[in-house]
């Protein structure tokens, strides 16, 4: 392809000579989108590596052609790959976070790239800085830039990334897994603001996914990878309408079901008498009360000036009150920074709590009594989001299982193993592999073996913090069916926090919509999704991804707020007394002052 951007032809990469990607070639002309999309494992990654010439050295290998601006990158040197790296070939990587120096500055960073290919320096170079940032539209660039990636938000982060791949106009931009730990809203923005500056300078874009509703939004041509192998490849509307792999057609199927959906708003809800949410709102279900959160509240101070004194608190919590009955799901729903998860961790005790009653299977927790606290956590269990990064490198996942059993005194010798092994075969483990440690594991297992720790202890409830949101679409699928089986085999509740709409509408009985630290919609999740009562709600189920690429012209444009907010408050500061309406028995939406 004459007008191609960059060319692949044959492209075989090994591991320490283990082959990992069988023959792979595709184009991608100037300006266009090709969507690599595969789950864990499928040698997408490992693609974009060998591209820019990062595979380990002395472990990996590329063979073929990778033809770029006249040239094979496969055959040049390190010296001469530094030059393309950031100036013609830039890369955006999954984890902001961890792809910033967290000890730097960003304006600092995002200068380096600058300084490094486009030899700026002195004042050219910060207005260059500055232009990047407004670029991505970062809010008052000439005080973020002197501000450290730890004080940006997910997406705000990803926003310098995305400036840093874009500074030197490079003809082609990877983006691996750009918006897969972002919220609905954030991921939205982020991939309209992708497609602008695409247009913007006609750069080329290989996009690296595992979500088919992000390729049915961006890409104009699609290759499916499975095992090394390509699957299918072809234009982006004949893959969705007439897919020829069974394989590609699961993809699409894992797809959200609720994207490209219509939520039509309800007409104004009925005043409640007092504007107080009854406790008709706060539990649902047949079953006993296993959980009730009464006005809990969650602050953190702000320091700030020479001394350090504290100039303001995030309201991170905000008298929340719920309950959740045995048996029951309870989805809590919001962006970043809304608080879901911090309520979540108050429960356990990884949070500090400024106020609010918590009871537990009627008991009110004394977080002060440490008999009150170990009865607690015998009764409340946590599913955290990161797998890996909540178990012991070093321990044994059979260890790992069993060391809850052991410390609370519910079993112990043989009866221990025996309950060990038959947890892991209901999560769908091999006993066998008791003895392997994390890493030999994939995501999907992972998160398996912390499933069936947590039911070590025969809780009552379990709260899954963000459980499935970093899995691929089809692992997804597995976990939310294995935690619905479980549930009805074993009459567990579930606190589910999420910001996947498609999740909890599969998994949750009732959904609870948080915004800045408050609740201000909670009712039977078809309710709330297909009626939603507040703007807020509204606006998360207008940023959920499409099905079908046919739908991007006819999808409503993503709704944005008209007043934003901030949840930091002024010492003292006082909220007002809430004030709820009713839309339907058991449906209430906070009413707008």
């Amino acid at each position: 392809m004459t007008d191609a951007a960059i060319s692949v032809r044959d492209l075989r990469v090994s591991f320490s000579g283990k082959e990992v990607v069988h023959g792979l070639s595709f184009d991608i002309p100037r300006g266009g989108t090709l969507a690599l999309v595969g789950e864990s494992g499928s040698g997408k990654s490992v693609t974009s590596l060998a591209i820019m010439g990062l595979l380990p050295q002395g472990i990996g290998r590329a063979t073929g052609e990778i033809l770029f601006g006249g040239r094979n990158l496969l055959g040049l040197s390190e010296r001469d790959m530094c030059r393309i790296r950031g100036g013609e070939i830039s890369m955006i990587f999954q984890e902001p976070m961890t792809s910033l120096n967290p000890v730097q500055r960003v304006g600092d960073q995002l200068a380096e790239v600058i300084r490094l290919h486009r030899g700026l320096s002195g004042a050219e170079l910060e207005e260059a800085v500055l232009e990047m940032m407004r670029k991505v539209r970062i809010p008052a660039p000439e005080k973020r830039l002197r501000q450290y990636p730890h004080t940006f938000s997910g997406g705000m982060r990803q926003r310098i990334m995305i400036a840093m791949a874009l500074a030197c106009s490079p003809s082609l931009i990877i983006a691996d897994e750009p918006t897969t730990a972002l919220d609905v809203t954030v991921q939205a923005q982020t991939l309209q603001l992708l497609k602008d500056l695409q247009q913007e300078t006609g750069a080329a874009v290989l996009f690296i996914t595992h979500d088919m509703g992000v390729v049915a939004e961006v890409a104009d041509e699609v290759l499916v990878m499975r095992h090394g192998k390509v699957i299918e490849h072809g234009a982006v509307h004949d893959v969705f309408s007439n897919p020829r792999d069974p394989y590609t057609a699961d993809l699409i199927r894992a797809a959200p079901t609720l994207a490209g959906a219509r939520p039509e708003a309800r007409p104004a809800p009925e005043p409640l008498p007092g504007g107080a949410l009854p406790a008709a709102a706060e539990a649902c279900g047949a079953g006993a009360t296993v959980l009730e959160v009464r006005d809990l509240k969650v602050r953190f101070p702000v320091h700030g000036g020479l001394l350090g004194r504290v100039q303001g608190n995030v309201h991170a919590v905000e008298k929340v009150s719920l309950s959740i009955a045995r048996g029951e799901t309870l989805g809590l729903v919001g962006e970043s920074g809304s608080g879901k998860s911090t309520i979540g961790k108050a429960i356990i005790d990884l949070a500090p709590r400024q106020g609010g009653e918590i009871r537990v299977a009627g008991q009110r927790i004394d977080y002060r009594d440490k008999a009150s606290l170990a009865a607690m956590r015998r009764k409340v269990q946590m599913i955290f989001q990161d797998p890996y990064g909540s178990l012991d490198a070093r321990q044994s996942v059979g260890s790992a299982i069993l060391e809850p059993m052991l410390v609370h005194g519910l079993a112990k010798g043989a009866e221990a193993q025996e309950r060990m092994a038959w947890l892991m075969e209901k999560v769908g483990l091999d006993p066998a592999r008791a003895g392997s440690l994390p890493h030999e594991f994939s995501g999907g297992q992972r998160q398996r073996i912390c499933i069936a720790r947590a039911l070590a202890m025969e809780p009552e409830l379990i709260i899954a913090d963000e459980a499935v949101s970093a899995l691929d679409v089809s692992i997804k699928g597995q976990i939310i069916d294995l935690m619905i089986g479980l549930q009805e085999e074993l009459g567990v509740s579930y606190l589910f926090v999420s910001h996947d709409m498609s999740a909890v509408e599969r998994i949750c009985d009732r959904v609870a919509v948080m915004y800045f630290g408050e609740i201000v919609e909670i009712g039977p999740t078809p309710e709330v999704i297909r009626q939603p009562g507040h703007p807020y709600t509204r606006r998360l189920l207008s940023a959920i991804p499409i099905t079908h690429p046919d739908q991007r012209g006819s999808r409503r444009p993503i709704l944005t707020e008209d007043k934003p907010s901030s949840p930091i408050k002024p010492v003292g500061f006082q909220s007002p007394p809430a004030q709820w309406g009713r839309l339907g028995s058991d449906h209430f939406v906070r009413c707008e002052a």
